[in-house]
């Protein structure tokens, strides 16, 4: 009914109009018990073990998570915990609220199942969002993650104001949140991208690290990485991130780059600036994610980002090294049931890969005949034995 119906009157309306109208029918299973109770019973799958992610010290429901950027405000943890998603993370949050940068803002690119934002990290402070996590606290039926970022107003060129920018945001949301994920990697905050350089990296990520170390017990903490570092670069920053010993990395933000998209190029260059997500993202997310496995080994934990729609997606992901993956344009496109449907389907390939989890196929290439085959990685693109679109 979504694709048919609701998603065809919606995109007749400009994105974050309806991304408002969306917020708003969830209102009511964010607000009442017995109707997020309905809801988990009509869209959401019965607990499967085999699809249990324990990591960090928390246990995932599933390995489908809800990308930063949804809910931006802590404003529909509950709700959207309901439609099925194994977890939830809210933001970017920054230390000072700040509005989003000009509109327009947020474009559809339908030929390509994408979508470009310019927001700018648009939310209402870290502490005010952490008092409603606070609020909601207990109700929410799946971990919770809070994405920090730099204020636009620290100037990215003094060091040291931009880690007490980062730290005020840690210390705020610490108390509230199951982990937190460091965001150095959006494209719509000028030059916060050269905080993933290895000296600034170093600095930033090791005072955050000795704050989450000290907490009891440790928080666990993620950074956000981009796609479009240079393979040398990315290299240099997964070093640092084994030097701070943060538990792992998410795999990956938007993208600038505009390389052999469907939409067409006057309408792209209209579209301007900003961080394009959705499946021209995938082939890269799942080469990050590959590479990070790689370096950082078992114990990281890499969570897959990047042009996830159908559980082959997502199992793709998971067969270059994520331990769980997480999906913010595929569930705009293919709406509100999309976690729960993923969520049966990636059961149904773990049954039909004979593993006991889908932990055991972390990592692990895809079979050619019928059996697992462990111990070497996949290049993500074979065969999920899902039906799905053509990518």
């Amino acid at each position: 009914m979504y694709a048919r119906v609701l998603r065809p009157l919606l995109f007749l309306l400009p994105p974050d109009v309806a991304h408002a109208l969306g917020f708003a029918a969830l209102a009511p299973i964010e607000r009442f018990g017995p109707v997020r109770a309905l809801v988990r019973a009509a869209v959401t799958p019965a607990r499967d073990d085999r699809l249990v992610v324990r990591a960090m010290g928390l246990e995932f429901p599933n390995p489908v998570g809800l990308a930063a950027g949804f809910d931006k405000n802590a404003r529909r943890p509950r709700a959207l915990a309901a439609l099925g998603f194994g977890h939830i993370e809210i933001g970017t949050v920054t230390a000072r609220e700040q509005a989003a940068n000009p509109k327009p803002n947020l474009f559809r690119l339908p030929a390509d199942r994408g979508l470009v934002n310019r927001l700018g990290f648009p939310n209402d402070g870290a502490e005010c969002v952490a008092a409603r996590l606070r609020a909601a606290r207990g109700s929410v039926s799946a971990p919770v993650g809070v994405s920090i970022g730099k204020s636009r107003v620290v100037p990215v060129d003094d060091l040291n104001a931009v880690i007490a920018d980062y730290v005020a945001s840690f210390d705020a949301v610490g108390d509230v949140a199951d982990f937190v994920v460091v965001n150095v990697s959006s494209p719509n905050t000028a030059g916060l991208r050269a905080m993933q350089a290895r000296e600034h990296a170093r600095a930033l990520l090791g005072n955050i690290a000795v704050r989450a170390a000290s907490r009891s017990p440790p928080m666990p903490l993620l950074v956000k990485i981009a796609p479009d570092l240079a393979d040398s670069e990315l290299e240099e920053l997964l070093a640092v991130i084994e030097e701070t010993g943060l538990a792992g990395v998410e795999a990956t933000n938007t993208t600038v780059m505009r390389e052999g998209l469907a939409t067409a190029r006057g309408v792209i260059d209209a579209v301007g600036a900003g961080g394009l997500s959705g499946p021209p993202l995938r082939r890269r997310a799942l080469e990050v994610v590959r590479r990070a496995r790689a370096r950082l080994g078992r114990k990281a934990v890499v969570v897959g980002v990047g042009g996830v729609e159908h559980a082959g997606h997502a199992m793709a992901l998971v067969r270059a090294g994520a331990d769980f993956v997480q999906m913010y344009t595929g569930f705009v496109y293919q709406g509100p049931s999309t976690a729960g449907r993923i969520t049966r389907e990636l059961a149904a390939m773990v049954e039909q890969e004979g593993a006991r989890s889908i932990a055991e196929l972390v990592g692990v290439e895809a079979p050619t005949s019928g059996s697992i085959r462990r111990g070497s990685r996949s290049d993500g693109q074979a065969s999920s034995g899902v039906s799905r679109p053509n990518d």
